[in-house]
């Protein structure tokens, strides 16, 4: 089990070294959406673990 999981990970460490670097020219307008995605997704994720936290108590 302990094994599955270490070869899982070192899978993932590939994958996200082979595809650091992106390949395809980004405009600064596209740097700016995906930065606003991110921090998007972020604020969901707080407020998903905030309601979550508040559920339990």
């Amino acid at each position: 089990m302990l094994s599955s999981f270490y070869r899982l990970v070192r899978k993932v460490r590939e994958i996200n070294h082979r595809y650091s670097e992106p390949h395809i020219e980004m405009s600064r307008g596209v740097r700016i959406s995906l930065m606003a995605l991110r921090i998007y997704l972020l604020v969901l994720v707080g407020l998903i673990v905030y309601k979550f936290i508040l559920i339990l108590n």
